[in-house]
């Protein structure tokens, strides 16, 4: 359950978006996301390789 604690005179539009933030850093709706169709482990580890060469190749780009 989220908490998100609330001062005296505080407005509820900025309870709210306390409250976003910490839904979104709590990551469900990623999780919901992903989880809506099956990835074979396969698909997933080459999506994790092409991933990594792409960070890879901006990173020596930005030190040259």
């Amino acid at each position: 359950m989220i908490i998100v604690p609330i001062k005296e005179n505080e407005s509820i539009d900025k309870a709210l978006k306390k409250f976003k933030k910490k839904f979104e850093r709590t990551g469900v709706v990623r999780e919901l996301r992903r989880r809506q169709a099956f990835e074979k482990p396969s698909i997933a580890r080459r999506q994790e390789i092409i991933h990594a060469r792409y960070l890879d190749q901006l990173k020596r780009e930005n030190t040259l």
